[in-house]
């Protein structure tokens, strides 16, 4: 069970992480500094703030509380990012924090208690946290992506009025046991 759920996690991850690549590449510089208005956040706010949540939950993981001395969560909501580069590099940071602790975890280490301002978790509790965390986040990424991008969006699942064929030719295939994402990473360099 450990090994299929760690697997499963960490592919869910990567999945979310392909969706907020995805939306990024499909939008113009300019728009990932776009706000909606002054209590909205722009794509590379939400970046910054993810990214400062990764380093700040997965430095230490097993030894740290998950809400480091060092963090300036308000700060994160600052728009102060201003190229895609940088907004690359702060994607990319929080990420590979993130896989690094959690591709280092053993089996015995999901019980362990680990604790996020002083409030205790299980490691999977706090996996699980984090499951729900970064796709909520990903999710406001892909919908400002959609809205900007227009009609010049490209679908980053089943595209609208194709379900039926999409099912078709799923169901024309023999049942097998595989995760949703594995059709996903058959071409995708990780």
């Amino acid at each position: 069970m450990t090994k299929d759920y760690m697997d499963s996690v960490k592919k869910q991850f990567e999945y979310y992480k392909l969706l907020g690549e995805k939306t990024m590449e499909q939008m113009p510089d300019e728009a990932l500094f776009w706000q909606y208005n002054e209590t909205s956040n722009s794509v590379a706010t939400i970046v910054k703030h993810m990214a400062g949540n990764m380093l700040s939950r997965w430095t230490d993981f097993l030894t740290s509380d998950g809400e480091k001395e060092w963090r300036n969560r308000d700060g994160e909501f600052e728009n102060d990012i201003n190229t895609r580069e940088a907004l690359m590099q702060k994607w990319s940071e929080g990420w590979k924090c993130f896989f690094d602790a959690v591709n280092s975890l053993t089996d015995e280490d999901l019980n362990k208690i680990i604790y996020i301002r002083n409030q205790g978790h299980t490691v999977c509790e706090a996996i699980n946290r984090q499951l729900a965390h970064y796709p909520y986040h990903v999710g406001q990424i892909v919908f400002i992506g959609k809205m900007v991008c227009d009609e010049k969006w490209k679908s980053l699942s089943i595209p609208k009025g194709t379900s039926a064929t999409y099912n078709t030719e799923k169901f024309a295939q023999p049942k097998t046991k595989a995760h949703f994402t594995d059709e996903l990473f058959k071409n995708v360099e990780k």
